[in-house]
């Protein structure tokens, strides 16, 4: 008997960080590491990896956000540099741990979407 699983947004079900294919499950079972199987339609997880794609992603969003506030920062109130790096280094950081899991749950979802792993369902 074969389940029915509707078609679910890979962004939603990323964002949400649930399974892709029943958007129930949790798909971490850690802060970033991917479930071995969904609790709750039992698809195989094990061959969703993806890489440094969130990582990338995170210095492009992070570079277009940060710089332009630290070069508007800099030329309104011209804090000396050791204020630069006790205000952006928390923010930069801060942001990638927010950002990082989310990223991740995405680009697992688009893998599964587009069927990028050797084992189908």
């Amino acid at each position: 008997m074969d389940d029915y699983y509707p078609n679910l947004s890979p962004i939603r079900t990323g964002l949400a960080c649930k399974c892709p294919r029943c958007g129930g499950g949790k798909l971490f079972s850690g802060y970033l590491t991917v479930r071995e199987t969904c609790e709750v339609c039992g698809l195989d997880l094990r061959g969703h990896d993806s890489g440094d794609g969130p990582a990338v992603f995170i210095i492009f969003i992070l570079g277009f956000l940060v710089v332009p506030m630290a070069l508007w920062v800099e030329m309104t109130y011209v804090p000396p540099l050791w204020l630069h790096a006790v205000v952006w280094g928390p923010v930069i950081i801060g942001l990638t741990l927010v950002l990082l899991r989310p990223l991740k749950g995405i680009m697992v979802a688009l893998q599964y979407r587009h069927r990028s792993t050797s084992e189908q369902d």
